[in-house]
């Protein structure tokens, strides 16, 4: 371990994992600096935070804050466009099997929060790095997402993101009294069509997160996102009609689902590593694209006061986080290939294997996914079966 200063650290990106990593180094006794291109940290629409996810968000001392926040959930499921249930997941039963809740929280008062504790001399906004190689300090961090200018500058021949073959909406529903009102306040839902999605994330009083998918051509757009997605999915069961009614007229976000080929290369390189989106982006099938950048942040911090020198903690850092980010992708890519099906043979399998599954197993799934823990950290102890 360097004992002969306080060593510097540049984060450059401040979404979730760029404001994670450089709390988590600035815990860690560094002297940080988080520059962002971007002249405010955006909004956003909402995230789930599994419980691996909260563990994280204690070791960086802000899983309070954020509970004051966000809206716990109890349960989730998958359903039809009619409304028959395929399969439940008991929420509260994977929180007793991991110590810690599934929370919902909008994307904006998570960063807020992390913001905020990161201190906001040390966060540099409308400051754009554009020499990543040339940045003078012990450790640079890229953190700027899916098209990350320092995986590309760094990484010249690693494969770039693909496209997935489908487009995805979200969008914030004010209030928390539509979903009250259709008794989706306390669970989590989403629902397959045919080729088409559409989920719906109670937020307590701030409201309900909705997000759809659809598969597209890349690219395409629609003149009005808001009357394409009420379009698509307003025939489809309550409260979905109603949700789709209350978002406002321009407030509704569209992107197309890339991510980074599984493990196609290594996630450091000399004092340079890559942490979240930038890194290892994937599609958006298991609601831990934030859960994983959150974990890059403790797992990194921990190696570098693990090991004598920033090469080695990096190499140390790659070791502990390739392995499970590879396996995550992996596993989001085959629920995206499943979501995409559109032939009515093949969609009616799907829908009979998701429905046959039993809710024990579906449950043990889950908890490979959040049941992981920071690794300063000894798994929880279950707390009874169900």
């Amino acid at each position: 371990m360097d004992t002969t200063g306080e060593r510097s650290a540049v984060v450059i990106g401040a979404g979730v994992g760029g404001l994670a990593a450089g709390l988590a180094l600035r815990r860690a006794g560094w002297h940080v600096r988080v520059a962002e291109r971007a002249a405010d940290l955006g909004g956003g629409a909402g995230l789930v935070l599994w419980p691996n996810a909260v563990r994280c968000l204690q070791v960086l001392g802000v899983a309070g804050a954020v509970r004051e926040r966000a809206h716990v959930l109890h349960r989730s499921g998958v359903r039809r466009p009619g409304g028959r249930w395929l399969s439940h997941l008991d929420a509260d039963e994977l929180a007793r099997r991991c110590g810690q809740p599934v929370l919902a929280v909008a994307r904006a008062d998570l960063v807020e929060v992390l913001a905020a504790a990161l201190g906001h001399d040390v966060l540099h906004l409308g400051c754009e790095v554009a020499d990543p190689a040339g940045v003078r300090a012990d450790l640079v961090v890229g953190a700027d997402g899916i098209g990350s200018l320092v995986r590309r500058s760094l990484w010249p021949d690693r494969a770039p993101a693909g496209y997935r073959g489908y487009t995805a909406w979200r969008a914030l529903v004010p209030g928390g009294g539509v979903a009250r009102g259709a008794g989706a306040a306390e669970g989590a839902c989403e629902t397959w069509g045919a080729g088409q999605r559409f989920g719906v994330v109670p937020l307590g009083d701030a409201g309900t997160y909705v997000y759809a998918t659809a598969n597209a051509a890349e690219g395409a757009r629609a003149c009005d996102e808001l009357a394409e997605l009420r379009r698509r999915f307003g025939s489809w069961h309550a409260p979905i009609p109603a949700l789709l009614a209350a978002i406002e007229p321009g407030t509704v976000l569209r992107h197309d689902v890339h991510d980074l080929p599984p493990a196609a290369t290594g996630l450091h390189r000399g004092r340079v590593v890559l942490v979240g989106d930038a890194g290892h982006a994937m599609e958006p099938n298991l609601g831990q694209g934030a859960c994983l950048a959150l974990e890059d942040a403790v797992v990194l911090a921990h190696a570098l006061g693990a090991e004598l020198s920033v090469e080695a903690a990096l190499a140390r850092y790659d070791r502990a986080r390739t392995p499970r980010v590879t396996a995550m992708t992996r596993r989001s890519r085959h629920v995206g290939h499943l979501a995409r099906w559109t032939h009515p043979v093949l969609t009616a399998a799907r829908d009979a294997a998701v429905s046959a599954t039993p809710p024990p197993l579906a449950l043990r799934a889950a908890h490979r996914a959040a049941g992981w823990c920071p690794p300063s950290e000894a798994p929880p102890t279950r707390r009874g079966t169900r």
